[in-house]
């Protein structure tokens, strides 16, 4: 076996290190563009941001706004979680419903939900209600779309067998149903995490004294690299953190498959 076979081989048995030499090199080239290429009040080198990482939660009411914006996002993740796995089964269950409910469905997803932040903000106020509920109405959509679909590829076969042997409606739903919509389900809930982070964002930003997107605003505003980055490196461990929650109950609930 050549050389290059050899390194070939090694990687694809350890994408671990194939990943963070990605990111290693990901953060290299970003310290050569900051230090060399681009302003420093555009761009700080994430050498810089590290090193005065402490001085974010220095800043006066920094540590407030990211618990602020962190309960706004598992607030707002839940409710999306329950409303969606309740419409997605009651849509994705009967025809009826389906074919009634869904093209409404699929209407309000597609529309940019930027555009009625007004109605929010008229409606829930400019505290944490309306980032919440704007939050919700980017991460229900999700999943209920993925849901239906999950529910819809499960055989009639096996509904119609459970029933013959006088399964109840809970006994078909936890041994039939939920077992096999669990890949769509928790893709539907990754794909609404990222929606429900967006708009809990995206109302911060535009209309918001507290959270993580009136100080993002603020940053740019003052031309403050190093605070900006740091504060979205944050942000970032916050979507991880939920990330690897939804993971983890997707790897317990779906360890049947490998068993």
């Amino acid at each position: 076996m050549s050389g290059a076979a050899q390194i070939k081989r090694f990687f694809l048995r350890r994408p671990g290190l194939v990943r963070l030499a990605v990111v290693a090199a990901l953060f290299l080239l970003w310290e050569i563009a900051a230090r060399h290429w681009i302003a420093p009040m555009f761009l700080s080198p994430p050498s810089k941001v590290i090193a005065n990482f402490g001085a974010l939660f220095d800043t006066k009411n920094v540590p407030q706004a990211l618990q602020v914006t962190f309960w706004e996002l598992a607030v707002a993740f839940a409710m999306s979680v329950v409303i969606g796995l309740v419409v997605g089964l009651a849509v994705g269950l009967s025809r009826f419903s389906n074919r009634s409910f869904m093209p409404i469905i699929l209407l309000l997803y597609g529309t940019p939900q930027v555009t009625i932040l007004p109605l929010f903000i008229l409606y829930f106020g400019i505290g944490p209600p309306s980032k919440i509920a704007f939050g919700v109405s980017h991460g229900i959509f999700p999943i209920i779309v993925t849901i239906v679909a999950g529910v819809q590829n499960i055989k009639p076969i096996l509904m119609t067998a459970a029933r013959s042997m006088g399964a109840s409606r809970w006994q078909i739903f936890r041994w039939v149903i939920f077992p096999h919509m669990i890949p769509s389900f928790f893709a539907g809930m990754r794909l609404g995490m990222t929606g429900v982070l967006l708009g809990v964002l995206l109302a911060e930003l535009y209309v918001s004294t507290a959270g993580i997107g009136y100080f993002t605003q603020l940053f740019t505003q003052n031309f403050d690299p190093t605070k900006l980055l740091a504060l979205i490196s944050v942000l970032a461990a916050m979507a991880i953190v939920l990330n690897e929650i939804v993971r983890r109950a997707e790897v317990h609930f779906g360890r049947w498959r490998t068993d």
